[in-house]
């Protein structure tokens, strides 16, 4: 990080910083240290050129939190802004901005250091494949994501390279009733020292489905378990290959690579050199462009067909690309991230997962399946002898009980956002039990019928008998003619919530969907404001916002 102020040492050198947001404006895992550095930094930038891209999305609070503070503060440090800050909208369409950002970088940069852009597109390899014919198999990689064979004899501490193999324990379904698959997962961390807070994400690297694994190699008729290493032809790049190598062209896409989400945009501009036929060439070079046609026909096409690369190869037959420049290309699959659903005070040895198996048909008629969901519903106790692990780290989170057991809390968590509300129910339960004052504790949460859906309904009953539970509001939304949501019942009971924050301090705790639920529930809590506090709208969220900033509005929410 202290290097940054050497770029100006560099002729003609620029920095480009591609900055995502996560959660209530936190920076990303890897850009932490870049962040706690920007904060503290006195260093003088002067001379070094820059320019920001952010990755955020519009349905959550701190829109782009992340790309505005760098491009804000290596201003503030000297640095000089090449171009314009770009912001990505995830909501929308993520590529898209960027690809129209970059079609307007390029000319401002060859502008100011007075050179001339060449047009050219050529395609240029970052890698070059290495075929293994003769290996000793003890130095593949068969899934690990860091130190070879990490999964045989395992180190600590563990964290994302280094993720640790937890036992799944339980696994059941949730739901008594419905086409969907609700299920409760019980992974133990015994041996690991793992320590974790209520609200804390636990992260699982999920595998792909054997069964699209299969067909990828089938189609482009490779031998999957040839043994490869894709190296970088920049020998002095950090990062020596696309994934960890050599391994087989079975595990990079069963371990590693994402073969279940759209193709991005530069993907398909890459691969269209392989299509045989020049009305595929035309069409995938089309939906890589910034044409308002092509923008189009790749929306209709890859996002809303929910096409994966399978699917674009099954319906391009003449498009059949080299499977190790397919692997180049593919993003590398990411960890799932699940809201803690226990309280490491009642349940040390473990974590629980709450979530609901992903399933559906796309408009081509083909059922598409999500990675993790599927892995994990799979997941059995013991399989045929065998202990099902899972490999897991845990992350911190913001999202925390207040630090005063007396004080109210009010949450508010439909669906599986009900998942850390548990944790905190049952850590009340155990501060209850050491004899601690504890506060009155509010949970609204909904699900579509009583006798269907509706997620630990024992347990939560059991908490509002044994008194840890102050209000147990259920919403069910489809049990009668008009459908009614949380917000609906917050509605209803304005006058007791108005009190619990206005006068007793509560803190305020939202998971769940972004896009709609929590949007609706700020603005119930803008009504609420503007009529029992006597606000205008303005100052209704004023003081909602004051509330976040204090620490009283918290929301772990996804789209």
């Amino acid at each position: 990080m202290s290097e940054l102020s050497r770029l100006s040492e560099i002729d003609n050198s620029i920095a480009v910083f591609c900055m995502a947001t996560y959660g209530e404006g936190d920076p990303t895992d890897n850009a932490q240290d870049f962040y706690d550095w920007l904060q503290e930094a006195d260093d003088d930038l002067s001379g070094v050129n820059f320019t920001v891209f952010g990755l955020g999305n519009k349905t959550y609070e701190h829109y782009n939190a992340m790309g505005k503070y760098v491009d804000k503060r290596l201003q503030q440090l000297g640095a000089k802004r090449i171009f314009d800050l770009g912001m990505g909208d995830d909501d929308g369409n993520l590529e898209e901005d960027f690809v129209s950002w970059r079609e307007q970088f390029w000319p401002a940069v060859c502008e100011h250091f007075g050179v001339e852009a060449t047009g050219d597109e050529s395609s240029i390899r970052q890698y070059e494949l290495v075929v293994h014919t003769d290996i000793n198999m003890n130095k593949v990689y068969t899934g690990e994501m860091g130190r070879l064979k990490s999964f045989e004899t395992q180190k600590m501490p563990f964290d994302a390279k280094n993720p640790f193999l937890g036992t799944v324990t339980a696994n059941r379904k949730l739901n008594k009733g419905g086409s969907r698959h609700l299920m409760h997962l019980e992974l133990d961390i015994s041996a690991s020292k793992i320590r974790y807070d209520s609200g804390d994400h636990v992260a699982v690297y999920p595998i792909n489905d054997t069964t699209l694994v299969n067909k990828i190699g089938e189609i482009l008729n490779v031998d999957l378990d040839t043994v490869i290493s894709l190296n970088n032809l920049d020998e002095e790049s950090n990062k020596k290959h696309p994934f960890p190598c050599p391994t087989s062209y079975r595990t990079a896409l069963t371990h590693y690579l994402d073969i279940t989400n759209p193709p991005r945009t530069n993907v398909l501009y890459e691969l269209s050199q392989y299509a045989t036929d020049p009305k595929d060439q035309e069409t995938l070079r089309k939906m890589a462009s910034s044409a308002t046609e092509g923008k189009s026909h790749y929306q209709t096409w890859v996002l809303e067909a929910k096409r994966n690369i399978l699917a674009v190869l099954q319906d391009m037959p003449s498009l059949r690309p080299p499977i190790d420049h397919l692997c180049e290309l593919l993003p590398r699959l990411q960890a799932r991230y699940y809201s803690i659903a226990s309280s490491s005070k009642v349940h040390s040895n473990s974590v629980h997962i709450c979530a609901v198996v992903v399933e559906y048909e796309t408009k081509t008629g083909r059922t598409n399946k999500g990675v993790a969901t599927n892995w994990l519903k799979n997941k059995v106790p013991t399989d045929n002898g065998h202990k099902s692990m899972v490999p897991l780290f845990v992350r911190k989170s913001q999202f925390r009980l207040p630090f005063k057991a007396s004080t109210p809390v009010i949450m508010i968590g439909p669906g599986t956002g009900i998942a850390p509300f548990m944790g905190f129910i049952q850590e009340r339960a155990w501060l209850k039990q050491q004899g601690k004052e504890v506060g009155e504790t509010v949970l609204y949460y909904g699900c579509r019928h009583r006798n269907e859906d509706f997620l630990y309904q024992e347990e939560l009953e059991q908490f509002e008998k044994d008194g840890v539970l102050t209000q147990l509001n259920v919403a069910f939304s489809r049990d009668q003619a008009e459908k009614v949501y949380v917000q609906h019942l917050l509605k209803k009971n304005k006058e007791n919530l108005w009190k619990l924050i206005h006068t007793d301090n509560a803190h305020i705790y939202i998971c769940g969907d972004a896009r709609n639920m929590a949007r609706d529930v700020q603005n119930t809590f803008y009504e609420i404001a503007s009529e029992l506090g006597s606000m205008t709208h303005t100052q209704a969220v004023d003081y909602v916002k004051k509330l976040m900033t204090k620490g009283r509005y918290s929301q772990d929410v996804w789209s």
